[in-house]
This record gives structure tokens, C-alpha cells and sequence, in this order.
């Protein structure tokens, strides 16, 4: 819970809170329950494809720059990284009401769905159209992943380390994990905090 509540504070000091009545945002807490129940049941293998495509482009609760924005927030906190978008983005707009609620859409239907497929599984384990079913999921949720990056890169324009910059931290950190196979707890550490001091370099320069 420490976890959720640390991703929740960051996120809630990135930018202001939105009108709740606004057009571009949820119109109740029952909305943002719904909305993480279908995305979490919609996130076979991983959700960020399916919540850009959600929160951005169907729902425009954040523009491309925005949703990056919290998105790294979010992955770079402890614990699940929908987790935690749910809990910053509940938490902007209905506040501890608002987080509670956007996390209950999260864990409710999944928890429901996860109890039946362990029944399921434990019957058809063994079985090869099961083992090649769920190999193919796995290449599914591979190539979403990669189209929700490819969306989301012309966000970097705008970013304050400029498009080079940013283009050089994604090959290093792939270099690091994909090719060195360095864990994680000391790629983002290191790259992260590089990362940080660079981004503050630049926006105190661009504003003297």
C-alpha cells in the first residue's frame, strides 16, 4: 500500500486537478471504475497498449504528451505500473475517493477472471493447443507493446532533452537489459537519475 500511496503523490504533483465536470475527463467515479475494469480485462500480457488507445485516443482524458508523462511515473514506481496510472489518474480528478475507486475497477474483474482460469488451467494444463495458445498470446501482447510505442515516440518532440537525447536513452537502456541482461534495479537507477539531471539542466537553461 506504501507503493500505491508514493505513485499516487507523484503523480497527483505533476500537473493541476481537472474539473471532474470537464469533457475530457471521467464524469464519475462509477465512470472510472468501468473504465479500469475494461481495461484491465482487455490487458492480456500487459495494458499500456490498450490504455493509450483508451485514455488518449477514445476517451482524450490526456493528450500523447500527458499520458507519457504519467506513464513513467508510473513504471518507475514500485509495484504495477496500471496499478499505479490508475491510482494517480483516480486520485487527480475525485481525489481518495477517486483512487479507491479507479483501483477497485482494476483488481475486481481480473481477480474474478483470474480465480476461473486457475479452475480451467489446473484441468488443461497438459494440454498442446493450450501450451501454443498461450505462446501466442505472448507474441500478441509483444507486438501491442511495440505499436503503443511507436505512437506515443512523436511525444518526444517536445520533450525538454530533445528527440536525439531521448533516442540515446532508449538504446542504452535496451542495450542494458535486452543485450547485457543488467537487472532492472540498477539500469533505472542509473539511466533514470542521468535522465533526471538532464531534464533539469535543460529546463533551468531554457528558462534563463
Amino acid at each position: 500500500m506504501g507503493c500505491w500511496r508514493a505513485a499516487y503523490n507523484v503523480g497527483m504533483q505533476l500537473s493541476p486537478a481537472p474539473d471532474p465536470q470537464s469533457r475530457n475527463g471521467p464524469t464519475s467515479l462509477t465512470d472510472l471504475f468501468w473504465t479500469f475494469t475494461a481495461l484491465a480485462l482487455q490487458g492480456f500480457g500487459g495494458v499500456l497498449a490498450i490504455a493509450q488507445r483508451d485514455l488518449v485516443e477514445k476517451r482524450r482524458w490526456f493528450t500523447r504528451e500527458e499520458f507519457l508523462d504519467e506513464w513513467s511515473v508510473a513504471q518507475i514506481m514500485p509495484g504495477s505500473n496500471m496499478i499505479n496510472l490508475a491510482l494517480m489518474v483516480g486520485g487527480r480528478y475525485y481525489g481518495l475517493r477517486g483512487a479507491l475507486s479507479a483501483l477497485a475497477g482494476m483488481l475486481t474483474g481480473p481477480m474474478v477472471v483470474l480465480l476461473l482460469l486457475a479452475v480451467a488451467y489446473s484441468q488443461l494444463a497438459n494440454n498442446p493447443g493450450v501450451a501454443g495458445a498461450l505462446r501466442g498470446m505472448g507474441a500478441v501482447a509483444a507486438g501491442l507493446l511495440m505499436g503503443a510505442g511507436v505512437k506515443l515516440a512523436p511525444a518526444l518532440k517536445v520533450n525538454p532533452l530533445g528527440l536525439a537525447l531521448c533516442a540515446l536513452l532508449m538504446v542504452l537502456t535496451f542495450v542494458a537489459i535486452a543485450l547485457l541482461r543488467w537487472p532492472l534495479m540498477l539500469v533505472i537507477p542509473a539511466l533514470g537519475v542521468v535522465a533526471c539531471m538532464a531534464a533539469w539542466f535543460a529546463l533551468r537553461n531554457k528558462e534563463q
